[in-house]
Formats: structure tokens, C-alpha cells, sequence
């Protein structure tokens, strides 16, 4: 039996190329190992800013940001729920920085998200290290490059 997705998709971005709502569903479904409810937002730079200075103390707007909410998802007794929050305009200058295919770039990002969602870290080198191959064999098996090379030519 597969895991059960509902997805919200919202634009909430100036930025031109932003991936539809069928690749984002495609991205999150594949890093899916327990039922999800997700809405998953693309904001510009203000946006993002405001977020990540209001629920992380860091006044600067960051590629992705994931909330939970509170006492979704306990024990077996329904999905997990939360937001994802991905800054359009920071992923665009670090794929461009780092010579990232864009799509590649967010479907890393979206992965990311939904990995911590469902309870991953990165806290520890371990933990870092189970999240980083896990991440890498999700994109490989996309027909995308490693996410940790240095770059994607």
C-alpha cells in the first residue's frame, strides 16, 4: 500500500521559471515514506526574509525553510502535516553560483524539505551523512546528478 499525498502548491513568486505543480508533486512523492499533508510555498527574497528572521532569529532569506505542525502525525493515528517554504529567488543564485541545473537544484530542495519533514536531520555527521545518501539516491533514481558534487556542468 503506498503512501497517501495531499499537496498544496502556491506561487507567491515574481521569479519567471518556478517548476510546475506536477514536478513538485513528482519531487515530493518520490521522498514519501509515510502519509503527508503538505502545503509547499514559493516565495521572492521578502518574503523568505521575514520567515526565517521571525521562526529562525536570521535576517536573511534562506533556499528552503520546513514547519511542522504541532501534534500532527503522532503515532499512527494520521499524516504528518507542515509547510514547506522555498525562497524562488535564493534557489536561483545558488544554482547559478554552484552551476546547478535549476529543476535539479529544486527538486533537491523540495527532497530536502520533505526528508526533514518525515523526522530526518543533520545535526550529527552521522545523521548528516544517512540524509545525504538517502538524498543522492532520490535524485539518481530522477535521472538528476549527485546534489553534493561541487558542480553539475
Amino acid at each position: 500500500m503506498s503512501n497517501r499525498l495531499s499537496l498544496a502548491v502556491q506561487y507567491a513568486s515574481a521569479v519567471a521559471e518556478l517548476p510546475t505543480r506536477a514536478q513538485f508533486r513528482r519531487w515530493v512523492k518520490i521522498a514519501l515514506q509515510r502519509d503527508l499533508v503538505v502545503t509547499l510555498r514559493v516565495v521572492d527574497e521578502a518574503e523568505g526574509r521575514e520567515l526565517n528572521k521571525n521562526y529562525r532569529g536570521k535576517d536573511y532569506a534562506t533556499n528552503v525553510l520546513t514547519f511542522f505542525y504541532d501534534g500532527a502525525g503522532s503515532g499512527d493515528s494520521g499524516p504528518l502535516s507542515g509547510d514547506v517554504v522555498i525562497c524562488a529567488p535564493v534557489v536561483m543564485k545558488e544554482a547559478c553560483a554552484q552551476k546547478k541545473n535549476i529543476l535539479a537544484h529544486y527538486a533537491h530542495l523540495t527532497i530536502h524539505a520533505i526528508l526533514h519533514l518525515q523526522g530526518y536531520l543533520h545535526e550529527s555527521d552521522g545523521e548528516a551523512a544517512a540524509m545525504e545518501t538517502l538524498e543522492t539516491a532520490l535524485m539518481l533514481k530522477l535521472n538528476y546528478p549527485d546534489p553534493y558534487q561541487a558542480s553539475q556542468n
